[in-house]
């Protein structure tokens, strides 16, 4: 399976956020979608990306201050991205290695979708269900 059968099954919207947000709005919105990550996009496009994890920590570290900081302060630069093309299998290693859970999907550097490590498991669930009906 490849990642544009995911998002043609999980839709292709993506929740993106501008660097010089709040992170105080960056938790409303992951909070109010209910998702883990956003992506970043500035004025020359994909420039980041920030999720729980990343807050958590920067959390720890600075404290309630925090909250007025942009986004641009915690987010993580350098994204991992994967294109609509790539299989499910080809993603998996690619968070495996990379320790990621979100992924932004670019075709020809426009974003075009992000997959979760759920939405990996439930593709791959998904096939194992088809095969053992099959069989």
């Amino acid at each position: 399976m490849r990642i544009e059968d995911v998002l043609r099954n999980k839709g292709a919207a993506v929740t993106t956020i501008a660097p010089q947000t709040p992170v105080s709005q960056l938790l409303a919105g992951l909070v109010g979608m209910n998702i883990g990550a956003m992506v970043v996009v500035g004025v020359d496009g994909l420039v980041g990306i920030v999720s729980e994890r990343d807050v958590v920590r920067k959390l720890h570290e600075r404290g309630a201050s925090l909250l007025v900081q942009p986004v641009s302060e915690i987010m993580t630069t350098v994204v991992v991205t994967c294109t609509p093309r790539d299989t499910v299998d080809q993603l998996a290693v690619l968070m495996t290695d990379n320790r990621v859970r979100h992924v932004p999907v670019l075709d020809e550097d426009r974003l075009v979708g992000i997959v979760s490590i759920g939405d990996v498991v439930k593709s791959r669930m998904s096939e194992l269900e088809t095969e053992q009906k099959q069989l």
